[in-house]
């Protein structure tokens, strides 16, 4: 089939229409960005050429170079056939208006928190000016540090990830946004390497996978650093050693954000008499909760 392609496709819209075609065939699955086949055969064409990601319409009719259809061929090729999410192929991930770098050392970034981020934590921040310290909690590739920077001005932000793997990405990240100043990024598993560090707010896309979805994950998700992902057999170890620790690295009026995926019934479940506030996304409002420093729990209502 691909090398059929090589003689006898010459347009990106012959190769939109293919690149689809085979995405379909091989049953790819789309939730690193992308939302469907064409979406995704898009991205990856336009990128691998060069041409602004909005502007698709305008170049359908253009013939490809054999240099051209070598690069955009070899990409459809390896999405097809190794299932590897186009984030890793393009080495290029978003978040609304923001791009990141990314490879397999990291996840993909796709939080909800980014979307809470964008609007500085409104209406539960009044007044983003009196941020003075934050910390990302799991930063992973540092694309919330990021943000958080954006969004609090006025904030000192320690980004943390058990893999120096991943910091190595995350480094990157932040000296391409010229942020070297403001974040600081430190090795610790979870909370064991910030003793004496307190923080106005704290949010964490930590591990919530469980052990059953970890079994049936798409096989893309393979593609992503297992620890990242999993999270003990019901996908809330990392977030109970959060809700037990969060408190003594808080100020007085600080808050604690964490997304914990489809964990909502099982985390109110094991914690009946936390008051979670679930934050409004555009998934919904069971994904991310938030408590202040108060509310968190005492340690005699930890579940074993």
């Amino acid at each position: 089939m691909f090398t059929q392609a090589e003689t006898q496709l010459h347009t990106i819209r012959d190769l939109l229409r293919f690149a689809v075609s085979r995405f379909n065939e091989a049953g790819l699955f789309f939730g690193h960005g992308s939302a469907s086949a064409y979406d995704e055969a898009a991205y990856l064409i336009l990128h691998t050429l060069h041409l602004p990601p909005s502007q698709l319409e305008s170049f359908l009719g253009a013939r490809l170079t054999s240099t051209e259809l070598d690069q955009v061929l070899s990409i459809i090729k390896r999405r097809t056939l190794e299932k590897i999410p186009a984030a890793y192929l393009t080495h290029e991930a978003w978040l609304g208006d923001f791009s990141f770098y990314v490879d397999q050392r990291v996840l993909i970034p796709r939080s909800f928190i980014a979307e809470l981020l964008r609007e500085q934590l409104a209406p539960w921040i009044a007044d983003p000016a009196e941020i003075h310290s934050a910390l990302d909690l799991c930063t992973g590739s540092g694309c919330l540090a990021v943000l958080l920077a954006h969004a609090f001005e006025n904030a000192r932000i320690d980004a943390t990830d058990i893999s120096n793997e991943a910091l190595e990405v995350a480094h990157r990240n932040v000296a391409d946004y010229g942020l070297e100043q403001r974040i600081s990024l430190l090795q610790s598993d979870l909370f064991n390497g910030l003793a004496g560090r307190r923080y106005d707010l704290i949010i964490s896309n930590p591990p919530y996978v469980d052990a059953e979805s970890m079994a049936t994950l798409p096989e893309e998700y393979q593609h992503e650093p297992r620890h990242a992902l999993a999270s003990g057999g019901d996908g809330l170890e990392a977030t109970r050693i959060i809700l037990r620790e969060a408190a003594a690295h808080l100020t007085d009026e600080g808050l604690l954000i964490v997304e914990i995926g489809h964990n909502r019934d099982a985390l109110e479940q094991g914690f009946p008499q936390t008051p979670f506030t679930w934050l409004e996304t555009s998934a919904g409002d069971g994904f991310v909760f938030m408590l202040k420093r108060d509310q968190l729990p005492p340690s005699s209502l930890q579940p074993e």
